[in-house]
């Protein structure tokens, strides 16, 4: 366990200390079949551990009922953000529903798992590297991750197109009630950001986000145009104005860790079949998130 101690903010009351360590994992994408069997072998040793799944679980509702399902028999708690690939409106699911009717439907569905979701109240990790509030987060995207040289979004978009890279997003991620998926974007980050400021001082956070929250790791992409629809300028801070002892996402498939300002921001994903068996490194293993050395780096910074 941690050494490092932080005081207690007014008015949260912590739970009790234990041995379990914060586990993170993104981009299971079970539709593949190889993913499903890494899925099935997915365990921990400790019945203390927790997962956070960061988005991309799969497509239709039954893959993702059933893998949350599973992961939260063997977890002692499951956060969950979604991915663009929950969102989609896949035309092979019998569930139809669009944008965030599409989203609340699976909120629901985790409540019944008991799995946590960024609607809900943001828990408190108190075991290893611990406390920290683990805050789910739901913020999309908006174009806002342009190439060079792109001076608006339909100019991007036409870089995209011509470069071969159009996210499958534009015919099937779609915004219902909201007119574009920026507009969505723009609505997640205000409703977002005021229960962020609303946190009490005291405590680091885990940030987890399926997209990444800074520009960063988009730098590497084969094909810079993708970048459009991997996340926002809108959150480029949040590691700092909240406190952030780790930052957790996905959706890139190149797992790996950076840093920016101090903080480390975890690319958790598995990705598809093609990817991870060119990987030297087992496939499927989850992130451990918080340690010893984050905790005494957080508690230094805040």
């Amino acid at each position: 366990m941690s050494e490092t101690h932080h005081p207690t903010p007014r008015g949260v009351a912590l739970p009790p200390a234990h041995d379990g360590r914060l586990m993170a994992i993104s981009d299971l994408h079970v539709r593949h079949e190889r993913n499903r069997d890494i899925v099935r072998d997915l365990r921990t040793d400790s019945p203390a551990d927790w997962l956070v799944v960061a988005g991309d679980v799969g497509e239709t509702v039954s893959d993702i009922e059933n893998t949350l399902s599973v992961l939260r028999e063997r977890f002692a708690q499951v956060v969950w953000v979604p991915g663009n690939h929950e969102l989609w409106t896949d035309p092979a699911d019998p569930v139809q529903l669009r944008g965030e009717d599409k989203y609340r439907h699976l909120v629901d569905i985790c409540r019944r798992l008991d799995v946590i979701t960024p609607e809900d109240p943001y828990p408190v990790w108190n075991g290893e590297g611990g406390p920290a509030v683990v805050v789910p987060l739901f913020v999309l995207y908006d174009y806002s991750f342009r190439p060079p040289g792109a001076y608006s979004k339909e100019h991007a978009l036409r870089l995209a197109d011509e470069a071969g890279v159009v996210c499958t997003d534009e015919f099937l991620l779609h915004p219902d009630p909201y007119p574009t998926r920026e507009a969505w974007c723009r609505a997640r980050l205000a409703l977002t950001r005021d229960r962020l400021d609303a946190l009490p001082p005291g405590l680091p956070t885990v940030l987890v986000n399926h997209f990444p929250l800074v520009r960063d790791p988009t730098r590497v992409l084969r094909y810079p145009e993708f970048a459009l629809w991997c996340g926002t300028t809108g959150t480029a801070d949040w590691h700092r104005t909240y406190r952030a002892a780790a930052v957790v996402y996905g959706h890139l498939h190149i797992p790996r860790t950076i840093h920016c300002d101090g903080v480390p921001h975890h690319e958790v994903s598995l990705g598809y079949p093609r990817e991870w068996e060119r990987r030297a490194t087992p496939p499927g293993r989850p992130v451990q998130i918080l340690g010893n050395a984050t905790a005494v780096a957080a508690a230094r910074t805040w």
